[in-house]
């Protein structure tokens, strides 16, 4: 079978692969390099081993990109799914860098990069009554390959916390306002660290941690200890980063947390990166 193009060029037969024009490795004569070229917002099922020793199914959403040369017009946008689906279900924590380099070199780049983001579950203990229940954290793994082959993964996560005004408390005559937090750690790391580990470091830094299901007694745990523990949103990055300054499995972060006010109608918001090979 032939199909006449239009123009009068020679036909392409479709039946042979080897016949049809492949125009995104044609040559481009711009001279301008591309960072980043690929395919965003695609799902695919993933495992994720937790530090209880099991498996969590979920979907991802993945952002998939490599850096294109000067003098190529284009890469192959199939590729990126190809990759997904030669892995099938076992993308994994464990098998991201390997998938990450089979990128690369499939679409013969130098760079690549990859953001896998998913939500994970812990399943957590109330503080008296111990009923059990799961909270979900929003997580994202990003993999690079830089120039010269070396490769760089950072985790981020983002844990919902309870904040209490140390303000608020000091001046009333009865109670304090609180409010639910966002508490994102986002880091660099040069060997492997739980989830669950992450999320603790947050949440120990928070002047509470949620639950996704309370007793009385547990509320009332929840109450006093937030009260007891009051925290500005620049006290909690400050605590936060001194939990990661001292862990020497990170080599860099950003934390960032956002408070959504109870008695106002915006946000307050605080961030601190640090870069600790610098120093």
């Amino acid at each position: 079978m032939t199909a006449k193009p239009p123009g009068g060029e020679h036909p392409v037969n479709t039946r042979d692969p080897m016949s049809i024009p492949d125009v995104q490795s044609s040559k481009d004569s711009r001279q301008l390099p591309i960072n980043k070229v690929g395919i965003k917002s695609i799902r695919h099922p993933v495992k994720v081993l937790d530090k209880t020793g099991g498996v969590q199914h979920t979907i991802a959403t993945f952002n998939m990109y490599v850096g294109l040369p000067h003098n190529f017009k284009g890469t192959h946008m199939s590729r990126f799914v190809e990759i997904l689906n030669s892995h099938e279900r076992e993308i994994s924590v464990e098998s991201f860098e390997s998938m990450l380099r089979d990128m690369v070199k499939l679409l013969e780049a130098e760079t690549g990069h990859i953001e896998m983001s998913f939500p994970y579950f812990i399943n957590k203990e109330a503080p008296v009554s111990k009923v059990k229940s799961l909270m979900d954290y929003d997580v994202t793994f990003t993999g690079e390959i830089l120039e010269g082959g070396r490769y760089r993964q950072t985790t981020k996560v983002v844990v919902a916390a309870t904040s209490l005004c140390p303000c608020s408390k000091k001046i009333s005559d009865r109670g304090a306002h609180n409010q639910r937090s966002h508490i994102t750690i986002t880091a660099t790391t040069n060997a492997f660290v739980w989830i669950e580990e992450i999320v603790q470091m947050a949440e120990s830094q928070a002047s509470c941690e949620l639950f996704g299901l309370l007793k009385r007694p547990d509320e009332k745990h929840v109450t006093e200890r937030a009260y007891d523990n009051p925290k500005f949103v620049e006290d909690i990055v400050r605590d936060v980063a001194g939990v990661l300054n001292a862990d020497p499995r990170i080599d860099a972060y950003v934390v960032e947390s956002e408070n959504f006010e109870s008695i106002h109608n915006h946000s307050a918001y605080a961030l601190i990166e640090l870069n600790k090979k610098q120093f």
